[in-house]
């Protein structure tokens, strides 16, 4: 039974890229809370408080019947105006919100032009799209330029859309957005941008890399359950968006809302990052910090807080992996597909869970690996 399965599983561990799940353990230098929000007293006391007034831990349904709970509509309020769009939708997660977006809005006959680091959740989605989809070189504007332009010279007229991430979660660079914006308007295209490592880091107020570009330009989506210490993402943009994704979106349609009480959390995420900054520069203090101690041992400072040390093969990385693991610090190893092929990586994510005895502990740990 599952032959083929399991031969495929004995294929991946042969080349060390068998994956398995293993607990929690050691600093933290691996999630993506990076505010350290996510066990913070203010999210547990705003659950507590709306299950105390009766908010229901779960939603009952979809959204389009029973599942369209107050608390997810005076969240999706919230958001629009926090991030500055017309609309926002909340979906249960960030693949669920991405997967949705691009398999419904591109029309037949539009074209999408996306970063060839764009996650793996916006390819999926484009592979359900009716519009034709082309890569185009990491953070190259130009070339987004000259892919819309090579289209529209064989003759295509739909609407051209422009994917990317703000901040990428495995190099920790940012996409040049000034430039993509102007190529969208020079173009009549849609630039979306994936927020979901910018939104809470940076901006102002946490808003994310995308806030204040022309709003009628721009699809911003915001996870959740990365600085925000929730769950879910939102998809922000104009009413258009929301009320076509309501209406066409299958992954909407089609998916149990998400619980009402993670709607109470989110948006207390939402004033937590507007009304303590120090959290922010908490961060970007550990962050200059790590840049100081880990650069000099390899890791690339992406001016990020996150940081990778690209080893090249599969297995020298997962080796280092379990070595730095064993010595108390969660650091993961990377491989691909979800990074290109010679580029295995540990990548190491800079949080307040985190201080800089931890910071330093590892770098002495590194230093000795390397």
């Amino acid at each position: 039974m599952l032959k083929a399965q399991l031969a495929d599983l004995d294929a991946l561990a042969a080349i060390g890229r068998r994956r398995s799940l293993a607990p929690r353990a050691g600093a933290d230098f691996a999630s993506n809370d990076y505010l350290g929000l996510a066990a913070s007293p203010r999210l547990a006391r705003a659950a507590i408080d709306a299950i105390a007034r009766g908010v229901a831990v779960g939603s009952g349904g979809s959204r389009l019947l029973r599942g369209n709970h107050e608390e997810i509509e005076a969240l999706e309020h919230e958001a629009a105006d926090h991030f500055g769009h017309a609309a926002a939708l909340w979906f249960s997660s960030g693949y669920v919100a991405n997967l949705t977006l691009f398999a419904t809005l591109p029309q037949r006959g539009d074209l999408i032009v996306h970063d060839e680091h764009v996650h793996a959740s916006a390819h999926d989605g484009m592979r359900l799209s009716r519009g034709e989809r082309r890569a185009a070189a990491h953070n190259d504007a130009e070339a987004f330029d000259d892919a819309i332009a090579q289209w529209r010279r064989t003759g295509g007229t739909g609407t051209p859309w422009i994917a990317v991430e703000s901040l990428y979660s495995m190099d920790g660079d940012r996409a040049p957005l000034n430039d993509l914006v102007q190529v969208a308007t020079r173009h009549d295209a849609i630039l979306v941008v994936d927020e979901a490592h910018a939104t809470g880091v940076f901006g102002d107020g946490g808003r994310g890399l995308a806030h204040g570009l022309p709003t009628e330009r721009v699809i911003a989506l915001h996870t959740c359950g990365k600085a925000l210490g929730a769950e879910g993402a939102l998809l922000t943009g104009p009413v258009a968006m929301r009320d076509f994704l309501i209406n066409r979106g299958r992954g909407f349609i089609f998916s149990t809302a998400p619980s009402p009480v993670m709607g109470a959390v989110v948006r207390e995420s939402l004033r937590a990052i507007a009304d303590e900054p120090e959290r922010r520069e908490s961060l970007w203090a550990r962050i200059a910090h790590a840049e100081r101690r880990l650069s000099p041992l390899g890791v690339t400072a992406t001016g990020s807080q996150i940081m990778p040390l690209v080893l090249g093969d599969d297995v020298r990385a997962m080796t280092m992996a379990g070595a730095v693991q064993a010595a108390g610090f969660d650091v993961r190893g990377i491989r691909p597909p979800t990074v290109p092929a010679g580029t295995a990586r540990l990548r190491i994510s800079i949080t307040n869970n985190i201080g800089p005895g931890d910071i330093n502990a590892l770098a002495d740990v590194l230093e000795t690996l390397s």
